[in-house]
């Protein structure tokens, strides 16, 4: 198993104090005051022991309110719902529960660094499902179903997509729905960038496909929607025999998940499930903004970019510049001390493209712009 391909990358990038990062998929926002004055108040309350193993029942029953108001879904608290440390917890117990020896898990390719790694940890054969940029990076059921084998048991569906901002909307969700109906698939949902859907329609919960929540297990979690990435809280819903076997290793490797993040997670949900997710709301107009900014300032730069809709990631092809994504990074790096992370980090098909965060100020996107704009003259 090999680091992470971004890790590598920007442990050179921490190394030079003057270099500017377009790498880092982190919210530039803080977390609701609302989310941190309640957890500080449980602080000094003393309310700092173990929870229940699946999380605070308080919190799991807004999520299941959550997902209902959101997405029509019904889900127990009590039996449905898990709280987990980040939303990647639930990608690892997902595959451990679920993967035996030699079970191929289908993922789309680009998609986030960590599902072949825990896919090849759980035992199970990784198999990357090639997504095009002349789809716009969706997953099409024909892809999908050309890669089913005899030994395909899952599919892991990362939409919103990281690194490429790629949606699904509802009309493709059904067609990948029937794929696994006949495949008799498991599908492992990552729901992650929900809430940075730019799209009139917003995102539609692949459980909420008709037939799909007995086979779905979704996981989501307050990092990205709410700027609580080092507070650590996901959560998983999955049909209460798939959740069972996930809570048993949960219980044992992790406990549970901290209680204050807890805790500032319970305010945040009831507060947002009153006012309409206004905080919310905020933040993805903010990212909104930078999105079409960054995408015109690239195109001016001369650099092919599809539009994406949903997370804070743009994927620019930098293949008419004769270079793969790694070659265009450590050269910009090189020669203009600004930082993106090289496609190929996730997946080959992404090999001749460059992740952009635009999850930064508007001032620090302007000046690396710029400096992406002169690196890109200097190659014509």
């Amino acid at each position: 198993m090999q680091p992470s391909g971004i890790r590598k990358f920007f442990d050179i990038v921490a190394e030079s104090p003057d270099a500017v990062s377009l790498g880092v998929g982190e919210p530039d926002f803080d977390t609701p005051k609302v989310g941190r004055e309640f957890a500080v108040r449980m602080i000094n309350k003393g309310l700092t022991q173990y929870s229940a193993n699946k999380g605070l029942l308080r919190l799991r029953k807004l999520i299941a309110a959550y997902y209902s108001e959101r997405y029509g879904l019904s889900y127990s608290p009590e039996n449905e719902i898990m709280v987990t440390v980040g939303a990647s917890e639930g990608i690892d117990l997902a595959l451990r529960a679920t993967v035996d020896v030699g079970d191929e898990v289908l993922i789309p390719s680009p998609s986030y660094v960590s599902y072949c790694p825990c896919v090849s940890l759980a035992g199970g054969v990784p198999i990357p499902v090639p997504c095009y940029e002349k789809n716009n990076f969706r997953l099409t059921s024909e892809d999908l179903r050309a890669c089913c084998t005899d030994k395909t048991k899952i599919l892991i569906l990362p939409y919103p997509n990281n690194p490429t901002g790629a949606v699904l909307e509802k009309e493709d969700l059904q067609k990948i729905a029937d794929v696994c109906a006949e495949k008799d698939l498991l599908v492992i949902s990552d729901e992650i960038y929900s809430e940075l859907t730019y799209t009139e329609k917003g995102h539609v919960s692949f459980a909420s496909v008709d037939g799909m929540q007995e086979r779905t297990i979704v996981l989501n979690g307050f990092s990205k929607a709410f700027a609580m990435t080092g507070w650590r809280l996901g959560y998983v819903l999955a049909p209460r025999e798939l959740l069972y076997s996930m809570y048993k290793i949960h219980q044992y490797v992790i406990m549970c998940a901290p209680t204050p993040s807890q805790y500032a997670g319970i305010a945040c949900l009831e507060s947002g499930l009153e006012d309409g997710f206004q905080e919310v709301l905020r933040m993805k107009e903010q990212y909104d903004f930078r999105r079409r900014f960054v995408l015109d300032a690239l195109k001016k730069a001369g650099m092919d970019c599809f539009e994406p809709q949903g997370a804070f990631y743009v994927f620019p092809s930098v293949q008419k510049f004769g270079m793969t994504g790694e070659e265009f990074a450590n050269r910009l790096f090189a020669e203009k001390k600004v930082a993106v992370v090289p496609g190929g980090a996730f997946g080959e098909s992404g090999k001749y493209n460059v992740r952009i965060s635009y999850a930064y100020s508007i001032r620090d996107l302007t000046f690396a712009l710029k400096k992406i704009a002169e690196f890109t003259a200097s190659l014509v």
